[in-house]
């Protein structure tokens, strides 16, 4: 039977697009493929946001080309960001490959799919064992369908951005804004929850920019009439944008349970300077305006950021602003990286601070922002936390892990449910005993089968003191 397997770099937006790969592959009548040597079609969904991302993306088609070698009648697919920018580069440098799909071309992606499918049958015995000798690839397969995998989706509410931050590629691969009716955006959540989620994200570039092209309603009224949905749990959003943070949506978050209380709300420098290089269209002290709104109206809710230290031009006080910016505000999560060069960018010709430099100052940023973290997650200890379940621990399988609706992650031994009865239940209720800055450690105590209704008491895991030994 006809098999794809699929792989996703980057952002909540290309996660997004994989599932709609996925969906219409599915319904063209392809299985979901655990491991590339098992698939029929092999897509790569990549990204082009740093250069780690581009680098890892080219080492994988160049892995992905012993499949072709082995078997060519397979389908070898590359799209994403990194499509978009590099098509012309990919043709010359990667001919191996049957197809590059821009960010736009998704539903091309999915008709091209449809097509194959009827001349895909069972490999060759050739074919079958020059695959069967392929090493392994490492990576990970997306969108596999198991039980956990429903309980939470995305539904995309823009693609693009209009905003041409001097270090993102994004307009340039993406587009500028492009909004999808909320008639579209509705119908869409009102299947996914139909069909087994917990919690819906919505998802685009600058979320809260967001702008009905049917009639003008903004992104808290999107808010509003999602959250209304029968049968919603739980309701959150990413990534948005200082600029589009009004009254308005701080009111309306304050306003509706279904939320979960965590507002991303990157802020990427504590200097004015280097905001300005940036072209963020805001300042620190407007900055610290918005928080403090949002604080007013959400007091229960957590703040998290993203930050970038050594953007070409900052200097030690730049960054020591930063460092002062992240010990007043005490985010409860900031994803931090070394600002990454990247072609067709204006930051790209700019003079680079040095490699050396910026991983020190990482190194200092993380020891600021770890110890909110530490803060944040030791106060939970001793309490009990609401999660929903994301499946087996990845590192211990024989322990469970969940996130929060705060969006922190939560790990307890497994005292015997079968994923059955956890899917059928999938809110954990978690005694915390351990805080680390990665998360939470505990005890179940409880599932639930919805995030408001009661939890079915469990046993906790009894160690085995004999096979321990």
């Amino acid at each position: 039977m006809a098999s794809i397997y699929i792989e996703t770099f980057g952002c909540q937006m290309n996660e997004a697009d994989s599932r709609y790969i996925a969906d219409r592959a599915v319904a063209a009548g392809y299985e979901i493929a655990s491991e590339p040597t098992h698939a029929s079609v092999v897509v790569l969904n990549t990204c082009t946001v740093r250069d780690n991302a581009e680098r890892r993306a080219y080492g994988r088609m160049s892995h992905f080309k012993a499949l072709k070698v082995a078997d060519p009648s397979l389908k070898l697919i590359v799209c994403g960001c990194l499509a978009e920018q590099d098509r012309d580069r990919m043709k010359k440098t990667v001919p191996y490959l049957d197809g590059v799909f821009g960010t736009s071309e998704l539903m091309r992606l999915g008709d091209a799919l449809s097509e194959w499918h009827s001349g895909f049958g069972d490999p060759t015995d050739e074919a079958g064992e020059l695959r069967a000798l392929v090493q392994p690839l490492g990576g990970a397969a997306d969108c596999i369908s198991d039980g956990y995998s429903g309980l939470r989706s995305f539904v995309t509410v823009q693609r693009g951005c209009s905003y041409y931050c001097t270090f993102c590629i994004v307009p340039y691969v993406r587009g500028r804004f492009d909004h999808r009716p909320m008639d579209e955006i509705l119908s869409e959540a009102r299947r996914a929850i139909a069909a087994g989620t917990r919690e819906l994200t919505l998802v685009g570039q600058t979320v809260n920019a967001y702008r009905d092209p049917a009639n003008g309603a903004d992104f808290a009224d999107l808010l509003e009439a999602v959250a209304s949905l029968d049968g919603l749990d739980r309701l959150t959003f990413l990534t948005s944008h200082p600029k589009d943070f009004t009254p308005k949506l701080a009111r309306t978050l304050g306003a509706l349970p279904a939320l979960n209380p965590r507002l991303h709300l990157p802020v990427q420098s504590g200097s004015n300077a280097i905001l300005r290089r940036m072209n963020r269209k805001y300042s620190v002290e407007s900055y610290e305006e918005k928080v403090a709104l949002f604080r007013e109206q959400c007091p229960d809710w957590e703040l998290t950021t993203d930050l970038i230290v050594a953007f070409p031009g900052e200097s030690e006080a730049d960054f020591e602003a930063t460092l002062a910016l992240c010990r007043r505000i005490r985010f409860a999560q900031a994803f931090m990286f070394v600002y990454s060069q990247r072609r067709g960018t204006p930051a790209a010709h700019w003079d680079q601070i040095p490699a050396a430099v910026g991983g020190e100052r990482l190194r200092r940023l993380a020891d600021v922002v770890n110890a909110g973290m530490r803060e944040l997650h030791q106060n939970k200890v001793g309490g009990t936390v609401r999660a929903l379940i994301q499946g087996p621990s990845r590192k211990d399988p024989s322990k469970l892990a969940a996130k929060t609706p705060e969006n922190i992650t939560v790990v307890v031994p497994n005292p015997g449910l079968e994923e059955e009865a956890l899917v059928a239940r999938p809110w954990l209720d978690v005694t915390v005993e351990g805080a680390h800055v990665w998360g939470l450690t505990g005890t179940l105590r409880g599932i639930a089968e919805r995030f408001g209704s009661a939890a079915l008491p469990v046993a906790p895991a009894v160690l085995d003191l004999v096979s321990s030994i």
